[in-house]
């Protein structure tokens, strides 16, 4: 018996060779098989735990975007007030001055004038913040990742995040300025020799204010008109178009001011693209059909019925006086910049053209590649 099993196991040896050897392979590619298939599996987790939580945090910063932008609408209206005063205006009318002619006709450059002005700035304001926060924000997700616990000096730590972020002043301060005297001109160019008796409809009125926007938005800084394609001239009332005073003193630069400029520079390079004049233009549109919009109710037929729906054709044939739209146009600035969420503010927030470009400015600034830079 067991010579017979012995001989059959000579004979066959080298088939039980193979077969060994085959089991033996099937065994270990098996294996090793299983080990690639767990570790696909637990870098798709890794990779799918990453981005829930870096979608959780571009959520969380898109709530700090619009809480922001909201806190600082009342700043904003407070420095168009101080600087277009049209209530000192108002107040020298009720003593029935002698130059009471004179004064109606700075009434009408002043309040065309603010009102212009809070609707592009409120517009700056809220894609300039979101431009800014995203790009901290990329920034931050990267700090606090585990790609960056390695020794590196953060991207953004909060001395460089404070100092960064301070340079929204421009707006509120030298940008604002110059916006004001750039519109006030434009204004009384259009406006300027239209009669305070002559009737205007509301329709009249926007072709009025689209002939202001154009010589706004054609003109640079320097107050000449330009013609740049998709570059956004009013770029500058958001940031100077020089670098910060830091980088005149760049042998002397700390490492914070270092970082500092380079988000400056990379916040520049973002409001000078195709992109960014896109949102911001989609955003004024969106701005100044709201304020028809508001103005619209006071152009009503006979003012009936609040819920009505207005038709264009109405619009048209309603007109009144200009002397008795000023006052319309005056009082814009208390609604669109109020410290409760306006309508006119939420449809910048909400527009799909300010979440589209915030994403893209995020998931640029929170790539990994950022960290071989």
């Amino acid at each position: 018996m067991l010579a017979s099993t012995w001989g059959f196991l000579k004979r066959h040896k080298r088939k039980f060779i193979f077969a060994g050897a085959f089991v033996g392979g099937v065994y270990l590619l098996g294996k090793y098989a299983q080990k690639k298939i767990r570790d696909i599996q637990e870098r798709e987790a890794a990779e799918y735990i990453a981005q829930a939580r870096r979608q959780f945090h571009f959520e969380s910063n898109q709530r700090t975007c619009n809480m922001t932008v909201l806190s600082m609408l009342p700043t904003l209206r407070d420095a168009i007030i101080q600087h277009l005063n049209s209530e000192s205006l108002t107040a020298l009318l009720k003593n029935k001055p002698p130059n009471k002619l004179e004064i109606w006709e700075d009434l009408k450059i002043i309040s065309f004038t603010r009102s212009i002005v809070a609707v592009y700035s409120i517009c700056m304001l809220v894609v300039l913040l979101h431009v800014q926060l995203n790009i901290i924000g990329g920034y931050i997700y990267l700090d606090n990742s585990a790609l960056s616990k390695n020794g590196m000096t953060p991207f953004a730590p909060p001395e460089v995040q404070q100092q960064y972020l301070s340079s929204i002043q421009h707006l509120f301060g030298d940008g604002l300025n110059e916006l004001m005297t750039v519109v006030k001109q434009a204004v009384q160019k259009v406006l300027g020799g239209i009669s305070l008796k002559q009737s205007i409809s509301l329709l009249e009125l926007e072709q009025h204010v689209n002939q202001i926007r154009e010589q706004v938005e054609q003109r640079g800084r320097s107050g000449t008109a330009e013609s740049n394609g998709n570059k956004s001239t009013l770029s500058s009332y958001m940031m100077p178009d020089e670098e910060s005073t830091l980088s005149a003193q760049a042998c002397g630069l700390t490492e914070k001011d270092v970082g500092t400029i380079k988000l400056l520079n990379e916040t520049r390079d973002m409001l000078e693209s195709p992109d960014f004049y896109i949102v911001l233009n989609t955003c004024l549109n969106r701005g100044f059909s709201r304020l028809f919009d508001n103005m619209a109710e006071f152009f009503r037929p006979n003012r009936q019925d609040p819920g009505q729906s207005i038709a264009a054709d109405s619009l048209s044939n309603v007109s009144l006086p200009l002397a008795k739209v000023i006052p319309i146009v005056n009082g814009q600035i208390n609604s669109m910049c109020s410290e409760t969420p306006s309508q006119f503010v939420q449809a910048l927030l909400m527009a799909e053209q300010v979440k589209e470009f915030s994403a893209n400015v995020y998931e640029a600034f929170s790539a990994p590649q950022q960290l071989q830079k």
